[in-house]
């Protein structure tokens, strides 16, 4: 909720940019924290949702851990003073330097995607004569039931290692002899708001747990990923998701071995509601059936509409008239450039304030300088 004095402030800036409630973020870090300590539960927060530096300083301040997915995500977060200790690096595509970027910086674990990347973390870390801790991410084929394109845990993903590579794996483990295996990883895919797709994972989980049990490997660590939603058509109601319940489902469902630690990997949870791209109206233009307000905010600023068919709730901050249904769209030459059909809003005109809601994940970090673009700026609440 933008308040009258937040917005006397908003209204000041030069738009677009991206405003952050930092007082927002500070609860939901501080929910996170205590449910997850019920547990002994263990946080990193997913780099590639928002990698905006003041973030990033204040997560890392609440004790969490850093899962990254490129070398320069790595960089970012020791320079945000995430410990190396606890960062986790993911990713089906793993450059050679980025490796051994991530050697040199003695990071907590390699989440393995294929079985040459596996072979090639081994050559590299013979070459450096380290031993590379590392996690098998495994393709458990569950389906996360949401968008097809942040689906991530089915056979036909390019993520993963899938279970008919078992067998090979085992084999590998016995021959190379600069990786140690730590943990098992999963990560089915994002915006999971049907918490019973993570019981689904719970069980698919026990399951991979007992076919490695029965050949006799027992990791110390099971990362479940993360991937849980927010609410986007109602984000006043419901700012800070449902840890509570949310970790509770792994407590309930997930069978651990003796000393086994689990690991989250959050990301649009913990930052997505905290923020918002502030926009302003250019011009309201009349079409026969249509009536469209034209921002200076485009999909170089938020691509999530544009890449995903994204419902982004839309709020006009000036003006409290009667309601009429807009065509929300940026300036930028592309007919996919555009945040919402037939938006109810009140009675829009030019230089109107405009805030697109829950803009705190997959944001800023996807914005582009398409059509040179000038890169929007960031406001925080303690600016104020």
């Amino acid at each position: 909720m933008i308040n009258s004095s937040t917005y006397k402030y908003l209204n000041a800036q030069e738009t677009p940019f991206y405003y952050y409630d930092l007082d927002l973020l500070k609860a939901s870090l501080a929910k996170i924290k205590e449910e997850a300590a019920r547990y002994n539960y263990h946080i990193h927060y997913a780099i590639k949702a928002n990698a905006n530096p003041k973030i990033l300083s204040l997560i890392q301040a609440y004790g969490f851990g850093a899962d990254c997915v490129s070398g320069n995500e790595i960089k970012r977060s020791i320079e945000n003073k995430f410990p190396t200790d606890q960062i986790v690096y993911a990713g089906v595509g793993k450059s050679d330097k980025e490796i051994e970027m991530a050697l040199e910086a003695n990071i907590f674990c390699f989440n393995c995607e294929s079985i040459p990347e596996i072979e090639v973390i081994n050559e590299i870390a013979k070459s450096k004569n380290k031993v590379a801790k590392i996690a098998l991410r495994i393709n458990p084929n569950v389906n996360a039931n949401t968008h097809h394109y942040i689906t991530t845990g089915i056979a036909e993903n390019k993520f993963g290692i899938n279970p008919w590579e078992f067998d090979q794996i085992l084999e590998l483990l016995n021959e190379l002899k600069n990786i140690q295996l730590i943990g098992l990883h999963f990560h089915i895919g994002s915006q999971i708001v049907d918490l019973s797709v993570f019981k689904s994972l719970c069980l698919r989980i026990n399951e991979i747990q007992n076919w490695f049990l029965e050949h006799q490997i027992i990791v110390d660590h099971i990362n479940v990923g993360g991937g849980f939603g927010i609410n986007y058509h109602k984000p006043d109601e419901e700012p800070i998701p449902d840890f509570k319940n949310y970790f509770a489902i792994f407590n309930e469902f997930l069978n651990l071995k003796a000393n086994q630690n689990v690991h989250f990997e959050l990301g649009r949870s913990i930052v997505g509601q905290c923020g918002s791209l502030i926009s302003r109206v250019l011009y309201v233009k009349n079409g026969i059936n249509t009536n469209f307000a034209i921002l200076d905010a485009g999909m170089t600023e938020l691509l999530r509409p544009a890449l995903y068919q994204a419902f982004h709730k839309i709020e006009n901050l000036s003006s409290t008239d009667e309601h009429e249904n807009y065509d929300v769209v940026g300036p930028i030459c592309e007919s996919s450039d555009c945040f919402g059909k037939a938006v109810s809003l009140p009675k829009t005109k030019r230089n109107d304030l405009i805030a697109i809601r829950s803009a705190g994940a997959y944001g800023e970090v996807m914005a582009s300088n398409y059509n040179l673009r000038q890169t929007a700026k960031s406001f925080f609440s303690d600016d104020m």
